[in-house]
């Protein structure tokens, strides 16, 4: 391959991970976990990790099936996506459960001779202890990496049609991540800003974000879901 193609085709895949991050699954999936830890700094982190786990699972589907020559079939993307469908479905209910625990209501008291009335949980309880940044990493990690066995199909697909060889077609898979982890990353500082902006604002609309991401990862996570079935149903 002469190298001005090899470099383009590498500047193509990355530029394609770049737009891969942009997927709606994906944006559901990473914009739930950032309701739950609202600051810049974790949205890249969480942005970081799921890119991580994201090209992890291509390297190694792409490794054993360039080094065997194995064919995916279509039967395991389709159980790959719905077990995404799935896992966008279980972070939405638990995204919901979450704020139904913490029971957000309007409470009034007296300040100062005056009335004030401002949103309030029982429930909830601050924590001002610092986590360990594994037990944060672990989660967008598995999350990144059950995406990444779902697109693994359609990206071993692109790759072999340029080429068969085992370093080529890694370099090519580790181009891409390295465009969607730079793309999730950007992606969940933006998505980060509104959440950690409302906070500044009122509880009530930084609740109702975190609302709004709950129902967004559960409207995706069925969508795929039906989406599925239909293709099923088709064949």
């Amino acid at each position: 391959m002469p190298e001005t193609e090899f470099f383009t085709l590498l500047g193509v895949g990355f530029l394609l991970g770049l737009r891969h991050a942009l997927d709606a699954d994906h944006l559901a999936a990473v914009s739930t976990v950032l309701a739950e830890r609202p600051s810049l700094r974790a949205s890249s982190a969480i942005g970081l990790w799921w890119g991580v786990g994201h090209t992890l699972t291509l390297m190694i589907v792409g490794a054993v099936v360039l080094a065997w020559g194995l064919h995916i079939p279509e039967q395991f993307e389709i159980i790959a996506e719905s077990g995404v469908g799935i896992l966008l479905i279980v972070l939405g209910w638990t995204l919901a459960l979450k704020l139904y625990r913490e029971r957000w209501h309007l409470h009034s008291h007296q300040h100062d001779g005056e009335r004030h009335v401002h949103l309030h949980s029982h429930q909830r309880q601050e924590d001002h202890r610092h986590r360990h940044w594994m037990a944060d990493s672990v989660r967008p990690l598995c999350i990144g990496m059950a995406h990444g066995l779902a697109g693994s199909a359609a990206l071993m697909l692109m790759v072999l049609s340029t080429t068969q060889e085992l370093g080529t077609g890694l370099l090519s898979i580790a181009v891409f991540g390295m465009g969607s982890i730079a793309g999730m990353m950007a992606i969940g500082l933006t998505i980060s800003l509104p959440l950690v902006c409302s906070l500044t604002v009122s509880r009530r609309l930084f609740v109702a974000l975190q609302g709004l991401a709950s129902v967004a990862s559960l409207c995706v996570g069925v969508w795929m879901l039906v989406k599925l079935s239909s293709a099923v149903a088709g064949y």
